[in-house]
């Protein structure tokens, strides 16, 4: 059910993300919302950057992605999503539970809206612990490549050690 995305796989994980994202609309700033959420070119950038997408599959279809990059003594969970029809049925859980057996550094660590409540408390739900605003700044601002604009409404989460 879990499988390594790689480049054939390209066209689903843009989809997956983008027919997703629509969960952020109303719940993120409108200058940070656009069509699409991600385009083609940003998501090569955040794969030629180290992002390794993960998919879970029903019957052969791809209906969740979420990433996982190494950065300096961290690991990120990047981009998660699963699409609308297939929300709240713990696929996101296994998907964050496999990549988590791959992090081999000593910190993980994920990034989200902060008007992305349901995000947070999935993450909270796994054990992460957000960040206090200082700490979230300084850890975007070290291991992600985003706006200002993204830094100043985003929170981040880090999962204690011993929890992985």
């Amino acid at each position: 059910m879990i499988r390594n995305l790689g480049a054939q796989d390209f066209d689903t994980v843009y989809t997956v993300v983008n027919e997703a994202a629509v969960a952020f609309k109303g719940n993120i700033p409108e200058d940070c919302l656009k069509e699409p959420y991600m385009s083609r070119e940003e998501l090569k950038e955040e794969i030629s950057s180290g992002v390794q997408f993960y998919g879970y599959s029903l019957d052969d279809v791809v209906v969740a992605v979420m990433g996982i990059q190494a950065v300096d003594n961290v690991t990120l969970i990047r981009h998660a999503y699963t699409l609308s029809k297939y929300q709240h049925h713990g696929i996101g859980a296994e998907l964050l539970r496999h990549l988590l057996s791959l992090a081999d550094k000593p910190r993980v660590l994920v990034g989200t809206w902060t008007g992305a409540a349901w995000a947070i408390k999935f993450y909270q739900n796994h054990g992460f612990k957000l960040q206090t605003r200082t700490q979230t700044n300084n850890l975007l601002h070290k291991y992600w490549r985003i706006s200002e604009r993204q830094v100043e409404t985003s929170v981040v989460l880090q999962l204690p050690r011993g929890k992985q």
